[in-house]
């Protein structure tokens, strides 16, 4: 997961416009080997990544290291995954659909 977190910082480091104006925050708590807490937040045209609990968050989300990876790849619908009680989510629901959209901007392995 470290590589991952790795990739994520650096991808919306070198493109910035796809988060401009978004102001919000959200924990991922992936279940499975390597899981664990991290977390993402994205104010005055900048991402930053956690590590450990990023404490309050906009938007919180539940799910496996393995949906997590399906879904940074484009492979997991998260609206699906929400009804299929693969994701779980917490606070802004509308926040998790938008970090659906924003993802599907990057190209993850």
């Amino acid at each position: 997961m470290e590589q991952i977190w790795t990739e994520i910082d650096a991808r919306l480091s070198a493109n910035k416009g796809p988060f401009e104006g978004m102001n919000a925050s959200y924990s991922f708590d992936l279940a499975g080997e390597d899981g664990g807490m991290y977390g993402l937040k994205f104010a005055d045209g900048e991402a930053e990544t956690f590590r450990g609990d990023p404490g309050e968050v906009d938007c919180a989300l539940k799910m496996s290291v393995t949906d997590f990876k399906k879904l940074l790849g484009g492979n997991l619908n998260s609206t699906a995954a929400f009804m299929m009680g693969k994701l779980k989510v917490k606070g802004n629901i509308g926040l998790a659909l938008k970090l659906e959209n924003l993802l599907k901007q990057y190209t993850f392995q």
